[in-house]
């Protein structure tokens, strides 16, 4: 795998020959010659392995592997030290450092076997959180989340996007899926091994939120009792999803135009600039572009997170999908819930379900099925649908027979004029005899079988 290792070390020639090793073994390397500038390092940029002396004269390699251990995800350690302490090598393992290796070094080999078998554990590591994101993410099968002509577009994009460093911008309207979308790319990405870290930007206070998003020092502001890191700290080497992001305060979108200019950024209350190895999704149920019209929110920032746009469409452009949607989320909630017995949704609760709406779109309906699977003895019917589903069906069902009504007595007083004369009535309606016999027997006006 791809790995950034820290090297510490205060002998020049030895810190230059570690690098020369792992270069070419294709790690990417970086230095620090004390443990002092080692800290530095580590608090602006992330890495997956530090490689460094017991001893140096200004900060210490176990006094390093203390301070660092308070960070959150800390990489793992090697320490180096000299053959007459490996005692102080062997305590440092005891407390957590991955392994040491003795100076000088035997062979080059013994180098890259022990950071091998380093790097092989972080991989597990992110192998593993990426499975339990996976697991608690929720996704449905990509037929069933991409179900729906409509929504053929919307995964030729996702498709073609995911293996990319591109930001996006997901739009649409409320309840459309958009987080779940936002998982999907990362999912597909080649930072799929990386963290994906969400953050709604409508739900933080506003003067809570910078600190969300960029961390914050000691005693940056009261209550700030200890350093601590943000959103983007945290999203290292994987992807940040901004849910409303047209909520944002204008003051932080000049910060977060920064971060996608230049790639770094500082904590609150702090002055040394962190890298931001970060891939950016933004989502927004606004339209952003009379947002900017109306100067709420930045153009600079608008052109920026909307490098790849895509529109998710709202459930009442997916009703092909509704069906196998809802039978979906009845399989899953009767899974989930072990004392209901729901086997399936009944043909009149479908129909009613393809007559709705759905302001809430895809969210609404999951609650639907729910609430169906909790109230229902076997299947879920109509009984079992919100009053607003029932009401809308109704008020359908009550349209519809107002116009086969009207179309009733149309042909009827068509039929009377030209005195039961079907040819004459067709032609007279403008259509065939065949399409007006099949209507005759639609309408009831004549027998299945009468001719």
């Amino acid at each position: 795998m791809s790995a950034t290792i820290l090297i510490v070390e205060d002998d020049a020639v030895f810190r230059e020959l570690l690098t020369t090793i792992l270069d070419t073994a294709g790690y990417t390397v970086a230095t620090a010659s004390d443990g002092g500038e080692g800290l530095r390092c580590i608090q602006r940029e992330r890495f997956d392995l530090v490689i460094s002396d017991l001893k140096m004269p200004v900060r210490g390699g176990l006094e390093l592997f203390k301070m660092v251990q308070e960070e959150p995800n800390p990489p793992l350690f090697i320490f180096i030290t000299a053959f007459g302490r490996l005692e102080e090598a062997v305590g440092a393992i005891k407390g957590g450092a991955f392994d040491f290796l003795s100076k000088p070094l035997d062979n080059p080999a013994s180098l890259l076997n022990t950071v091998k078998r380093a790097i092989d554990q972080v991989e597990l590591q992110r192998m593993n959180i990426s499975l339990q994101e996976l697991e608690s993410s929720g996704l449905p099968p990509r037929e069933l989340l991409f179900s729906g002509r409509a929504m053929e577009a919307v995964e030729k994009m996702v498709t073609d996007v995911a293996r990319t460093q591109t930001s996006v911008l997901l739009t649409g309207e409320s309840g459309t899926g958009k987080e779940v979308i936002s998982r999907t790319i990362h999912l597909a990405s080649l930072r799929k091994n990386g963290p994906f870290i969400p953050l709604n930007c409508a739900a933080i206070p506003e003067n809570l939120l910078e600190s969300e998003l960029f961390g914050h020092e000691r005693g940056a502001f009261t209550g700030a009792v200890q350093a601590r890191r943000g959103k983007f700290e945290l999203a290292q080497g994987g992807t940040i999803f901004l849910d409303e992001i047209g909520e944002m305060p204008a003051l932080l979108q000049a910060k977060l135009l920064r971060v996608l200019q230049e790639r770094v950024f500082e904590r609150l209350g702090g002055s040394m600039l962190i890298k931001a190895d970060v891939r950016v999704i933004a989502a927004t149920n606004r339209d952003l572009a009379v947002e900017v019209a109306e100067k709420r929110f930045r153009e600079d920032l608008y052109y920026r997170l909307n490098v790849f746009p895509i529109m998710l469409p709202s459930l009442r452009e997916r009703a092909d999908a509704i069906n196998k949607l809802a039978r979906h989320f009845c399989a899953v909630f009767s899974a989930a819930a072990a004392s209901r017995r729901v086997v399936g949704i009944t043909p009149g609760a479908l129909r009613l379900m393809e007559l709705y709406n759905w302001p809430g779109n895809v969210r609404e309906l999951q609650n639907v099925i729910e609430r169906g699977v909790i109230l229902a003895n076997r299947d879920i019917t109509e009984n079992e649908l919100p009053q607003q589903i029932i009401n809308c069906g109704n008020s359908v069902k009550l349209s519809e027979g107002l116009l086969k009504h009207n179309e009733s007595e149309t042909i009827r007083g068509v039929l009377q004029k030209y005195r039961g004369n079907r040819r004459q009535a067709a032609q007279a309606l403008g259509i065939s005899l065949r399409t007006l016999q099949y209507r005759l027997k639609d309408l009831g006006l004549i027998g299945k079988d009468d001719d």
